[in-house]
């Protein structure tokens, strides 16, 4: 058995994040090499993870960053909110992000497989070792990546994060405002398309059959011709592209104006044309079922009365 120093337990704490205890059993495993000891760890470390790989990561960062002309939206979630805000965290979602911008990975898989910016061990190798310090499941859940005049957007601390790019003739920095308000208009009221030519004709269908639904059940419509009840649905569709398209939705700093309209006011009063081509918004654990926990069933499960 090693004989472990103090001084090597201490580094090897520094190095990994992880407890003394466990450092010093690692170190006296590994006859004091502490490269060694870093690897026991990280295999103990990764048989932990697969036992909580199960659990729900709902809570997280989403970040949306440009640099230059290419920018990225990532999402990536890990179990608490209080472990949302662990600095190293914080850390490894703003590398994650910029290994996206720099390296262009296809999917997930590919970006966990890059090397991350800024280390010399890939993504995924990199979450391991974050694991060991944090120990609560992480998962980097998805990313859009951006090429051209992009403005970012994250709001509430990283819970909704917005891309916005455009297409103008005009200087980035003179038309920033305008993306910067069409971002926030994308994360305040979530709009599905971003204009009619945009939604899909099943989505159409779909609220036409609605439609017709709510007229069957009201007397006064019940009666009328399906050739006429077809012309009133059609006739209808404009709320439906109000609501769901962002370019028809009411501006929201001057609802007197849609947001196309705000544009293309813009754009006049710079003297040159923009267009907003494309958007992304993410928020934080949309679409992730979260556990509800009972209290009242967890005392009793303490207690034995269950």
């Amino acid at each position: 058995m090693a004989n472990v120093t103090v001084k090597e337990i201490k580094e090897l704490m520094t190095l990994t994040g992880v407890g003394m205890m466990d450092c010093k059993k690692a170190l006296v495993e590994a006859d004091g090499d502490t490269e060694k000891a870093i690897l026991i760890l990280r295999e103990k470390g990764l048989a932990t993870q697969a036992k909580k790989s199960g659990r729900i990561a709902a809570e997280g960062i989403v970040t949306s960053v440009v640099e230059g002309n290419v920018g990225a939206v990532v999402e990536v979630n890990i179990e608490t909110d209080f472990a949302a805000n662990n600095e190293e965290f914080k850390a490894f979602v703003a590398a994650v992000a910029k290994t996206v911008i720099e390296k262009n990975p296809a999917d997930v898989d590919a970006l966990k497989a890059t090397v991350i910016s800024g280390g010399d061990k890939t993504v995924e190798e990199t979450l391991q070792d974050l694991f060991i310090k944090i120990r609560e499941n992480m998962v980097i859940r998805r990313f859009q990546r951006f090429e051209g005049v992009l403005v970012p957007y994250v709001h509430g601390n990283g819970s909704i994060g917005v891309m916005v790019k455009l297409d103008t003739d005009l200087d980035a920095d003179k038309v920033y405002e305008v993306g910067k308000n069409c971002a926030l208009q994308v994360a305040a009221m979530n709009p599905a398309y971003l204009d009619r030519a945009s939604v899909p004709e099943s989505a159409l269908e779909e609220e036409k059959k609605v439609i017709l639904a709510q007229m069957a059940e009201d007397p006064k419509m019940a009666s009328k011709p399906d050739q006429v009840k077809h012309k009133i649905a059609e006739g209808k569709l404009g709320k439906y592209y109000t609501e769901n398209c962002l370019l028809e939705q009411a501006f929201v700093k001057d609802d007197k104006v849609s947001v196309g309209k705000y544009v293309e006011n813009a754009a006049k009063e710079l003297g040159g044309s923009i267009k907003v081509v494309e958007y992304a918004r993410f928020e934080r654990g949309e679409g992730i079922e979260k556990k509800e926990d009972n209290f009242a069933d967890e005392v009793a499960a303490m207690t034995g009365n269950k």
